[in-house]
C-alpha cells in the first residue's frame, strides 16, 4: 500500500500544530481524519485540505472518553478506511505553581495528554498490526525537561516519551513505529495566550524569547509538520522509540 492509500488520524487538529500536521500529511497524499473536541471546529481545516485536492473528514470526540474514541475511530474506518497513521497531538494547559495547582488542573491535563494518547493508540493499533504497517507520532514538549508553572504539563509530556518508547518495543515486530516530537517555542494560539497572560504583546514576547534560541527565531507550525511527515514516511521504518527535539537548539 502506498502512502496515497494510507489513512491518518490527527487529534487536536482544528488549529495550531495539529492543523499544520493534518495539512502536511494530506499534501503527502494521505487521507486525513481531522479530529477535535467539536466536529464543527474542524471544518476550516477539512475545507482547506479538500480545496487543495486532498481527502479529509472532520471528527468530533473527547479523546479522554473511551466510548467517544471508539465511535470516532469507527467513523474513520467507515468513511476513509482503516487508520494506520496516528498523530497524538491533542493537549491542553492548566498552568500554575504547584502550591496553587488544584487537583482538577492536574487531572484535566493528564486526561487529555496521557489518557487520550492511550485510548487513541489502543483503538487504532489493531488496524496497524493487521496492515503490518503503522506510524504513531506523539507530541511531547521541551517542557518535559522541566518548566516553572507547568508541573502537570511537564509530567504529561515526559510521560508521553515513556509511552512512546514502550510502544516502540511492543509494536515494532508488527511493522509499527512510535516516535515523539518535542517542540520548543512555536508560534500558536496557545503561545500567544501565554504572552497575553504575561502582559506582553506577541511581538515583544517573540523577540525576547528568540534571543534565547540558538537559531534566533521561534518555531512555526510547519517546522513540526515537517518532522511529523518524516516520522510517518515509508523511509522512516527503521526509526522508532525516538524523541526529536524541534526547538531551534539542544534545549530551547
Amino acid at each position: 500500500m502506498s502512502m496515497t492509500e494510507r489513512v491518518a488520524i490527527v487529534t487536536g487538529a482544528a488549529r495550531g500544530l495539529g492543523a499544520a500536521i493534518a495539512q502536511r500529511l494530506a499534501q503527502d497524499g494521505l487521507a486525513v481524519a481531522v479530529l477535535d473536541l467539536e466536529e464543527q471546529a474542524t471544518k476550516p481545516v477539512v475545507d482547506q485540505i479538500v480545496s487543495a485536492g486532498g481527502k479529509a473528514i472532520g471528527v468530533g470526540a473527547d479523546v479522554s472518553d473511551a466510548a467517544a474514541v471508539e465511535a470516532a475511530v469507527a467513523k474513520v474506518v467507515a468513511e476513509l478506511g482503516p487508520p494506520t497513521v496516528l498523530i497524538n497531538n491533542a493537549g491542553i494547559t492548566r498552568d500554575n505553581l504547584i502550591f496553587k495547582m488544584a487537583a482538577s488542573e492536574w487531572d484535566q491535563v493528564m486526561a487529555v495528554h496521557l489518557r487520550g494518547a492511550f485510548l487513541m493508540t489502543k483503538a487504532t493499533q489493531k488496524y496497524m498490526v493487521e496492515a503490518k504497517f503503522g506510524r504513531v507520532v506523539n507530541l511531547s514538549s521541551t517542557s518535559a525537561l522541566g518548566n516553572r508553572g507547568q508541573v502537570n504539563y511537564s509530567a504529561a509530556k515526559a510521560g508521553l516519551q515513556g509511552f512512546t518508547k514502550t510502544l516502540a518495543v511492543e509494536l515494532g515486530k508488527f511493522g509499527v513505529t512510535a516516535n515523539a516530537i518535542a517542540p520548543g517555542l512555536i508560534e500558536s494560539e496557545m503561545t500567544r495566550k501565554t504572552a497575553e497572560r504575561l502582559g506582553e504583546t506577541w511581538e515583544h514576547y517573540e523577540a525576547r524569547r528568540a534571543k534565547e534560541i540558538p537559531v534566533a527565531r521561534v518555531g512555526q507550525p510547519a517546522d513540526i509538520a515537517h518532522a511529523a511527515s518524516f516520522f510517518v514516511s515509508e523511509g522512516a521504518g527503521f526509526v522508532t522509540g525516538q524523541v526529536l527535539y524541534v526547538a531551534g537548539g539542544p534545549r530551547a
